[in-house]
């Protein structure tokens, strides 16, 4: 089974890009939405990062915005957090390789923000990049609520930038022609992780 990255920057239309891939049958693992389980009331992650950073954890579930302003812009407790969650996620990601492996599927991708980043593309059969230009980017993050050029600034420092991302990634999705191009593109992506290598 081909193990297959997925990143892009924010803004960049990963989830959408993501969700087409699962349209295509193809098992998708979605680190976000795993450590937003793990973040929930009940998560493995509530009590540890609670302890580390005090004042993160109310009713039960981790703050995300108090844990934002706990680690943005400072490397040393973001390594701490970082050391917290990446064990507890690798579980759940453990769980997910093996379903895909029940379901007999022949590649599974991996949703990361930050595969670069971490190094995570050493343990990728291919990586996919998510792209569109900055003019872009910024607009639709700048749409979301509570969104601020100051903190997409802040989220951006901690990204690889893209035209770096781009130039390493096997192959680039670009989503700034809309959905249906896009869904052009993954469809394309797909036909060539399948072609048997030579």
């Amino acid at each position: 089974m081909k193990i297959i990255g997925l990143t892009g920057s924010i803004g960049m239309g990963k989830s959408t890009t993501a969700a087409m891939f699962r349209d295509a049958g193809i098992p998708v693992y979605d680190a976000d939405a795993a450590v937003h389980a793990a973040y929930d009331v009940g998560g493995v992650a509530v009590a540890p990062v609670g302890e580390a950073f005090p004042g993160t954890v109310r009713d039960g579930r981790v703050d995300r915005e108090a844990l934002r302003n706990a680690v943005l812009g400072k490397p040393e407790a973001m390594a701490k957090l970082n050391s917290i969650v990446h064990p507890l996620i690798g579980r759940s990601r453990a769980e997910a390789f093996e379903a895909a492996t029940a379901s007999g599927a022949d590649m599974i991708v991996l949703d990361v923000p930050l595969i670069y980043e971490t190094g995570g593309e050493k343990n990728m059969d291919a990586v996919i990049v998510v792209s569109a230009p900055a003019e872009m980017q910024r607009a639709r993050v700048l749409a979301r609520e509570g969104m601020s050029p100051e903190r997409l600034d802040a989220i951006l420092a901690q990204q690889m930038p893209d035209a770096e991302k781009r130039k390493r990634a096997d192959f680039v999705i670009d989503t700034s022609k809309g959905l249906e191009a896009a869904r052009t593109q993954v469809t394309e992506v797909i036909a060539a992780l399948r072609k048997p290598s030579p």
